[in-house]
């Protein structure tokens, strides 16, 4: 209910009567529904959830507080009967959600639209206790899986096996879904931030990024650690690790509610350009994470985000150099009243093995 108030409060404010709700990820945030054919329409004083024969009886037990409708006919007469029985005058959607198609059907129809931008996602910015106690099981269960991981970790397994592994891990510590392809990347292949593991044999000297997350009720988390071969040759390494180490530090630090997001990516994007690494460190410094991997707030020097009371968002920095390797290492924090608290309780300390 409280959802349902705080959404409408915020689409008065523009000018709609009525708003058009497509996204999967915002119909689950608003509704409860975990299925993968749904729409929701709010207005001013009804909430109607509306999906396919398939999903009635799951609907039933999900959603509650909501006027229930079950598409009998194409989904933009679906909608245009919905705004004659409710009296819509002007319709809201989801300027990044609804097609282009979608769009000229609803106009053709006679439906009077206006696109509007970011309506659950502010709201999906700050998590409650509910969500954040979802997202800090979904933080240990990864946790708990890669330490069920590192003794594989050896020279003369391939990434994919590890990867393999690591995802197995994974679904035994209860996620029912991995939110992302499980990144083994070792040797030259770590300096590809987005690496899909393959049948490249670990060997002695080499840097291994791990990227992974867990899940709880749909919540994830995501956590990128980097991990050392021994070799006797492994200074640079080491170079790179520590100089990435302190960048996210600093980054966590920096974090406090009231401040631009771009501050938090200045404060690691700085020390590494100050070490001379700073064209090898292109991607922003972190992302906000839910119900979605990637979500607001993001942590970029693009970023016009504000840093609120609540959030959630990885800090993440890397460094990359072709041919060579790279480190990357993610954590998780949540803001509070006098700064960040790191949700991932792994160690940063540089492990080698």
């Amino acid at each position: 209910m409280q959802k349902k108030r705080l959404f409408r409060k915020k689409f008065l404010k523009s000018g709609i009567d009525g708003f058009l709700i497509t996204d999967l990820i915002n119909v689950r945030y608003l509704s409860g529904f975990t299925g993968s054919s749904g729409f929701v329409v709010i207005t001013k004083k009804d909430a109607i959830f509306v999906t396919d024969f398939r999903y009635e009886e799951q609907a039933k037990e999900e959603v509650k507080g909501f006027k229930f409708r079950f598409e009998r006919r194409e989904r933009t007469k679906e909608i245009k009967k919905i705004i004659e029985d409710y009296g819509i005058k002007k319709l809201g959607f989801e300027d990044h959600n609804v097609s282009y198609a979608l769009f000229k059907k609803l106009i053709k129809r006679g439906v009077r639209v206006k696109a509007v931008a970011g309506g659950v996602e502010s709201l999906r910015l700050v998590k409650s206790d509910e969500e954040l106690s979802c997202i800090r099981t979904a933080v240990q269960r990864a946790e708990s899986a890669f330490r069920k991981l590192q003794p594989s970790i050896k020279p003369g397994i391939t990434e994919l096996k590890l990867a393999l592994k690591f995802e197995e891990f994974l679904k035994k510590e209860g996620c029912k879904k991995i939110p992302f392809e499980v990144i083994v990347a070792a040797g030259s292949m770590s300096a590809l931030p987005h690496a899909k593991p393959s049948n490249k044999i670990i060997k002695k000297g080499e840097l291994i990024v791990f990227d992974w997350g867990g899940e709880c009720n749909g919540y994830y988390s995501d956590m990128t650690r980097t991990v050392l071969i021994k070799d006797g040759s492994t200074t640079k390494q080491k170079e790179l690790y520590y100089t990435v180490l302190e960048a996210q530090s600093r980054a966590i630090k920096a974090v406090k509610a009231g401040i631009k997001s771009s501050a938090v990516d200045r404060a690691a994007r700085s020390y590494i350009k100050e070490q001379g690494y700073g064209e090898k460190f292109g991607h922003g410094t972190g992302h906000g994470i839910g119900l979605a991997v990637h979500e607001r707030p993001f942590i970029s020097w693009k970023s016009r985000d504000m840093i609120g009371q609540g959030m959630v968002f990885t800090v993440e920095p890397g460094i990359y150099l072709p041919g060579f390797g790279g480190v990357r290492i993610e954590d998780m924090v949540a803001v509070r009243k006098n700064g960040a608290e790191r949700l991932t309780k792994l160690s940063r300390r540089l492990r080698v093995i």
